[in-house]
């Protein structure tokens, strides 16, 4: 269930049930030979197929974030960290003064790790706030079954190659992860990492990506219970 898809007196319908929410933050920046806005189709994903097993509602996810490293790749575009804190602090603070108090964050993007503290800030200013983050390929769900078909994470490699992910032809054979000397500028991210793949494999097999997804599901469901 997405606000988009309700009026302000649905949410006042659905605020007298329930206070949770579910907010995306996500990136627009390159992955190599999959979509520019792969970090929020995923969370996002995850977020609808939630929503449609607890009726907890999603906000319109966040399509911005932080990644100036990735400047030097066409289509990227990036927040500065201090807008990106005070934009997530904005919605937090929108989301809590229209009743919701429950809200798990949904994050897509690495980038955005720094908005985490400014909201456990917000919280502790807020104390009858419940807000949970969820880096969905950090988690140990993920790392266990990349662990069990002896895969390595990366951005932009197999681990974000869902079906709704991939928007052009992966190639065939893995990539050698690129020597990465320190802190970059964007021109010198490009020279290092080529098509953007941080390295392995581009693809895993539909089985393995089912299971990643239905892991990270999981995942969502238990954080939604806010026990």
């Amino acid at each position: 269930m997405r606000l988009e898809d309700l009026n302000w007196m649905d949410v006042e319908a659905y605020l007298q049930q329930d206070d949770r929410l579910m907010l995306v933050l996500g990136a627009t920046e390159q992955h190599a030979y999959l979509s520019l806005l792969t970090d929020v189709r995923i969370p996002m994903a995850l977020a609808d197929a939630a929503s449609q097993q607890t009726k907890v509602l999603v906000a319109p996810p966040l399509n911005f974030g932080s990644s100036p490293y990735f400047m030097a790749y066409p289509g990227t575009f990036s927040l500065r960290v201090s807008t990106l804190l005070s934009v997530v602090e904005d919605l937090l603070r929108s989301a809590y003064q229209g009743g919701f108090r429950r809200v798990l964050v949904l994050n897509g993007h690495g980038g955005n790790v720094p908005a985490k503290t400014q909201l456990s800030e917000v919280a502790s200013s807020l104390p009858d706030l419940q807000v949970r983050w969820y880096d969905w390929w950090l988690s140990h769900s993920i790392e266990n079954i990349a662990l069990k078909h002896s895969l390595k994470p990366g951005h932009a490699n197999w681990l974000e190659a869902f079906p709704f992910t991939i928007v052009s032809d992966l190639p065939q054979k893995p990539k050698t992860p690129p020597h990465v000397p320190g802190i970059l500028s964007a021109e010198q991210a490009r020279k290092v990492y080529g098509d953007g793949s941080f390295g392995g494999a581009y693809q895993a097999s539909p089985q393995v990506m089912d299971e990643m997804f239905a892991a990270a599901l999981q995942d969502v469901l238990q954080l939604l219970k806010f026990d």
